[in-house]
């Protein structure tokens, strides 16, 4: 019998897929476990309208990180810090410095999103990577300044 995963299943596949099963599994513990339905013209034609919308959210949300990368790559931030004898940072600055910066600029990020591999402790221009989805990455030219 033919049925469609509602929910991953671990020993058969992914929600979504379609896959051929014996009747009784499928009557008994897929289906009565709500974990897949029968593989017949009105699911599959539901399915493929799930997987059309799912597709479109995708792509609308890529098409928004895109545009906030673009966005990201233009801007450039400047934070002002207090610093001590020979150029020395009275702290660091943080992910968080950045993002609030950022939020000045009129850009909206998440701290996680912010790459720093540790936190930035001299004067100078950086290059702060944000990552926007797993597949959109941003720059952003970070000045590290005296206040």
């Amino acid at each position: 019998m033919k049925v469609i995963l509602r929910e991953d299943v671990k020993s058969l596949g992914k929600a979504g897929d379609v896959i051929e099963v014996k009747d009784g599994y499928a009557r008994n513990y897929l289906i009565a476990r709500n974990l897949a339905v029968k593989a017949d013209a009105g699911h599959m034609r539901q399915l493929e309208h799930e997987r059309k919308m799912l597709h479109d959210k995708k792509e609308k949300t890529f098409k928004e990180a895109n545009k906030l990368a673009e966005k990201i790559n233009k801007t450039s931030c400047t934070i002002a810090v207090q610093v001590g004898e020979e150029d020395k940072l009275f702290g660091s600055v943080t992910a968080l410095d950045i993002v609030e910066q950022l939020a000045k600029e009129g850009v909206e990020v998440d701290k996680r999103n912010v790459q720093l591999e540790e936190p930035i402790r001299a004067l100078g221009v950086f290059n702060v990577p944000v990552k926007i989805m797993p597949e959109v990455e941003a720059k952003l030219k970070l000045w590290v300044v005296k206040a």
